[in-house]
Formats: structure tokens, C-alpha cells, sequence
């Protein structure tokens, strides 16, 4: 069968094919601890899951607006409002399914062949194949643990010119669990403010999971030429539920709309009645005890890994990834997390999933599973390492 050419620029989402051998070897009887897929292990909280069965109960079952069911995306507005002290437009919010579908409408709107939008190195997989697929240039930014793989003006200015469509950044992100502070962020929307139609797209689909500081929004800055892309999933433990939303400068709201009624009609609605219930305060007190329970786990994970050797840098502020140098056991990540998982029973993700730069020396771990699972990962590791490395 045909394939279209631009397949060969999508690799595959390794971190899913580990899954998925994780659970073949749990369903031949081994015991794996998990610690390779970036989903909360908590169940979504009980007032999320009481709003979509009262929605069920009430017929809620039809299409909403493309945009969003208009009480969800004034509910978001609201957030911003108490939480952080900005004032939203709830007409400049976007209800997308999961953070994926706002990628998706953000590049979607903003790429024409040829464009050119820089991406972290390493980063989140999925956002250098979506530029791909429309048939722009993904071209990879490195940053570095040296920097706290912030992103430098110097590196990124001899990208800025024609045919350059966005910058794409995350915080906190994947898979280094970094933070970039609005100030770093003003500083690089002013670089792109001088080249006309650029934007920057700021993914904060971890914000709410940051350990030593507040949260905060690039949308604090009030940049016209800023998107910010947010998720139910990880914060509000809705990974299943695919619901996410934009906040896109006025100018580009139209487009986005009139894409999303073309792409996927809109957002799921039961889910999208579910999530009204995430910002209630009974939920954000389940959060917040979920939040506290993701420090401790990287707090012991963190300490635990850098005593066997793993090479992490500083302790990451947020997100529940642990990004590791592997050096002074390995020089192939992907061969390391086979043999790790066939011989130890313990699944991780190898660095060449999220980049290139450095990325075969690296693997992450993500601590999405209780803390005794943890604790029992990091002895079959020490185990592991003692009589193969």
C-alpha cells in the first residue's frame, strides 16, 4: 500500500511501544513497575467523575460549539482570574480535545510548506511530527543541564528570520521537568516580536505541578503574540477524558475556530461538562494533595537515582520526570531500557524519543507511580546495575 511521503518523517512514540511491552510481559506473569508513560497513576478526582455522570444523566450527549461549550471556556477565563491575575477574554479560549487537538489547531492555522518553526531539543516528540506533517521544517534548538536547558537568546537569534512561523517552548516540561520564568519568556517574545508573524507557543499542560515555587502563565505578559496551550490531563488527572484548551491572541481565534469545526467538530462533551467541576474548590484541594504526593515522589526518586550514579543536574522544579545522563553505566539509552525491562522488570523511556541532541546517552523516568512501586524500581535497578554493568 501507498504511504504518503510524509509518513517517513513521523518515528514512532517509542515510549507507547514500551508500554506496550510492558503489558505483554505482565500478561505472561511478570511484575513490571512503571515508569515509563507520563500519565498520573491517581484517578480522575471523584467531583469530575460525579459532573459527567449528572451530564450523562441530563442527555448532555450533543455537539457543543467548535470553541467550546461557552460555561467551560468562562470557567478557564475565571482561573486565570483568581489563580493568577489575569484578565482573559473567555472569547480568546478554546475548548480542543486534549492538548493535542490545540497543537494540532495551533500549527494547523500558522504552517504553510516550507515554514519554519524551532523546536527544544530535547523536547515533547509529537510537536516536531505535527510540524511535519503539515510540511514545515522542525528545527531543533539544543539546550542543555549546563543552562537548565533554558532556551538562549545567542542560540536562538541566528534562527529568526523569513519563513520562520513560531517557537515552541514548554514549562514546566517534558522530559526535563524545567521551568522557564516569564521573564526568560518576555525576553524571547520580544526577539521574535522582530520578525513579523511570528508567534510563541507556550505549552503549560504541566502547570499546577511545579514543587518550590507558585505556578505561573506566559499569559501573565500579556504579549499579543503569544498562544498558550493547556491540558485537563496532567494537573487535573483527566488523561482519558481528551479535553484541553488554547488562549490565542484575538486575531487568531477565528481561524482556529472555524479549523476546529473542519478537523474534529469540537471537544467531547461529556467531557468538556466533566471539567467544569476541575476548578471547583472540593477538586483543587484533591489537586493540591496530588501535587504534594508528586514532590515526595521526586524528591525520593530524584535522591535515589543520583546516589546510583544517574546524572540529573539540578532537582527539577516540575512536571513528574527525571531526565538522566547514563554514562557511567551505559552508551545506548535504548538498549539500556530493553535490557532494564526484560532483566529487571523495570520500564523506562529512552532520551531518543524526545530529540537528538545528546539524547542517546539519556533516559527519562517518570514518577507516575506510587512511592513503595518507586522504591521498588530503584532496588531492582541497584540490583540490576551491580551484575550487568
Amino acid at each position: 500500500m501507498r504511504i504518503a511521503r510524509r509518513m517517513q518523517e513521523i518515528a514512532p512514540f517509542r515510549v507507547m511501544q514500551i508500554l506496550a511491552q510492558a503489558r505483554a510481559l505482565e500478561t505472561a506473569g511478570r511484575d513490571i513497575v512503571h515508569m515509563e508513560i507520563g500519565e498520573p497513576d491517581f484517578e480522575s478526582p471523584r467531583p469530575v467523575i460525579e459532573a459527567a455522570m449528572r451530564a450523562l444523566r441530563d442527555g448532555q450527549t450533543r455537539y457543543t460549539p467548535a470553541a467550546g461549550l461557552p460555561a467551560l471556556r468562562e470557567a478557564i477565563a475565571d482561573y486565570y482570574a483568581r489563580r493568577f491575575a489575569v484578565s482573559i477574554d473567555p472569547a480568546r479560549v478554546l475548548i480542543t480535545p486534549g492538548a493535542s487537538g490545540a497543537l494540532q489547531l495551533v500549527l494547523g492555522a500558522l504552517v504553510d510548506p516550507g515554514d519554519r518553526v524551532v523546536v527544544t531539543d530535547p523536547g515533547y516528540p509529537c510537536n516536531r511530527h505535527m510540524i511535519s506533517q503539515l510540511g514545515g521544517v522542525p528545527v531543533a534548538l539544543p539546550v542543555s543541564v549546563d543552562d537548565g536547558y533554558a532556551v538562549r537568546p545567542d542560540a536562538l537569534q541566528p534562527l529568526i528570520g523569513e519563513g520562520l512561523r513560531a517557537l515552541m517552548l514548554a514549562s514546566p516540561a517534558n522530559p526535563t521537568g524545567n521551568l522557564i520564568g516569564n521573564a526568560e519568556i518576555a525576553a524571547l517574545a520580544a526577539q521574535l516580536r522582530t520578525q513579523p508573524d511570528t508567534l510563541l507557543v507556550c505549552d503549560e499542560i504541566y502547570q499546577g505541578l511545579q514543587y518550590d515555587a507558585p505556578p505561573q502563565t506566559a499569559l501573565a505578559l500579556g504579549d499579543d503574540n503569544i498562544v498558550v496551550i493547556n491540558s485537563f490531563s496532567k494537573f487535573f488527572g483527566m488523561t482519558g477524558w481528551r479535553v484541553g484548551w488554547l488562549v490565542a491572541p484575538e486575531g487568531l481565534v477565528e481561524p482556529l475556530e472555524r479549523l476546529a469545526q473542519n478537523l474534529f467538530i469540537a471537544a467531547p462533551t461529556p467531557s468538556q461538562f466533566a471539567a467544569l467541576a476541575a476548578f471547583k474548590a472540593s477538586t483543587m484541594a484533591i489537586l493540591e494533595e496530588r501535587r504534594e504526593a508528586f514532590r515526595h515522589r521526586r524528591d525520593f526518586l530524584y535522591d535515589a537515582l543520583t546516589e546510583l550514579g544517574f546524572g540529573i543536574g539540578a532537582r527539577p522544579a516540575g512536571a513528574f520526570y527525571l531526565y538522566a545522563d547514563i554514562r557511567p553505566f551505559a552508551d545506548d539509552g535504548e538498549t539500556l531500557c530493553r535490557r532494564l525491562l526484560e532483566g529487571a522488570g523495570v520500564a523506562i523511556t529512552p532520551g531518543v524519543d524526545f530529540g537528538a541532541h545528546l539524547a542517546g546517552r539519556h533516559v527519562r523516568f517518570a514518577y507516575t507511580t506510587d512511592l513503595d512501586r518507586l522504591a521498588i524500581g530503584v532496588e531492582r535497578i541497584a540490583a540490576w546495575l551491580r551484575t550487568e554493568t
